[in-house]
């Protein structure tokens, strides 16, 4: 691993991830790319949900929709170079992060929808953030370069949700309880899981 600082900022989030987490995820990266891989399924189910969730909302089928897809692309991306290294897709158990941060959902419209945007922002945030440490510190080149070809879309997919919440919501409503749930998930990120995980 370099002797940099790991380090990388993403505004959205609260804390930066700590060298313990990248060393735990470089000790194991068979582990960690199974999580991705059903990390990228979570993602487009969660896109998929909303436009169930407002069917009647054309604007948010309209981004959601290729959104979806290019999750399920990256699913198979990621799937593809597991066959390729002969490590099956398996179970893996889920650390607390996401129910966690699913139970900070409200349930009363509209505050359900913006809270859904918020959360599924910061999982996103967290995955390109810890995607940066990982491009940049990896000592496999073919993680390096995985990693480092999906910043930029995984940067978009955040900046989608905020963009949805923006068009629905008030700027003032909107920074503070991004800030109150950001505040959560860096709390949720604060001991380390057992096993490599994106969010753990």
């Amino acid at each position: 691993m370099s002797g940099a600082n790991p380090v990388v900022r993403v505004k959205w989030l609260e804390a930066p991830s700590g060298a313990a987490w990248l060393a735990q995820a470089l000790a194991d990266p068979e582990t960690l790319l199974i999580d991705h891989a059903h990390c990228e399924r979570k993602a487009a189910g969660v896109a998929l949900q909303l436009m169930f969730r407002y069917p009647s909302d054309d604007a948010l089928a309209a981004v959601l929709s290729p959104l979806a897809r290019e999750e399920l692309e990256h699913f198979e991306l990621v799937q593809a170079l597991l066959r390729r290294r002969g490590i099956p897709l398996r179970p893996l158990a889920a650390p607390p992060y996401g129910s966690a941060l699913a139970q900070q959902v409200r349930r009363q419209e509209p505050e359900r929808q913006l809270d859904s945007f918020l959360v599924a922002g910061l999982i996103e945030a967290r995955s390109h953030e810890r995607m940066a440490l990982l491009a940049a510190h990896s000592p496999d080149g073919e993680l390096r370069e995985l990693y480092g070809g999906l910043l930029a879309s995984e940067a978009r997919h955040f900046g989608l949700y905020w963009v949805l919440a923006e068009e629905r919501f008030s700027r003032s409503v909107l920074v503070e309880r991004l800030q109150q749930l950001s505040v959560v998930e860096s709390e949720l990120l604060a001991g380390l899981w057992r096993e490599p995980r994106f969010h753990s």
